[in-house]
């Protein structure tokens, strides 16, 4: 009797290959946005997907500014930082953050949703955030992504 050793694929690192992608953020509901972004810079949306193997690709969000949220988030969705000193807590609600960094709120959302070592940090620094419709990557000929 012969048995068959199956064998599991690994990608090997000249194999990969990382796309750009861009999504338009104007309308979209911030969680839902959010997944959809972390998705793509995971890689997940792959074949290949291997969970401990960068297989992300790079991912532009335009019209950041015209993101929206449902509920009362607006009012009660607080988002905290604290300098290192005593009494150094700083708390922005994110109507704030809308008005004054739209890019952080989504930049905040989506790494949450990333794993938290130093894979999930090397993902972070390929998504890129801006407020308007305009941005820098033209020449790398982004494939535009549709949100359900």
């Amino acid at each position: 009797m012969t048995t068959k050793i199956s064998r599991t694929y690994y990608p090997k690192p000249d194999e990969i290959r990382h796309d750009w992608y861009v999504v338009d953020a104007s309308g979209q509901i911030l969680g839902r946005l959010a997944v959809k972004v972390a998705t793509l810079l995971m890689g997940k949306h792959k074949p290949a997907y291997t969970p401990g193997v960068d297989m992300g690709d790079f991912v532009v969000v335009v019209n950041a500014s015209r993101i929206r949220v449902t509920g009362r988030k607006l009012d009660d969705k607080k988002y905290y930082r604290h300098s290192g000193y005593p009494g150094g807590i700083h708390e922005t609600s994110l109507k704030e953050m809308l008005r004054n960094h739209p890019e952080r709120a989504i930049e905040l959302a989506v790494k949450g949703m990333l794993p938290k070592n130093r894979l999930g940090r090397k993902l972070l620094k390929r998504l890129k955030v801006y407020a308007g419709p305009q941005h820098p990557h033209e020449a790398q000929q982004p494939i535009p992504v549709e949100m359900d």
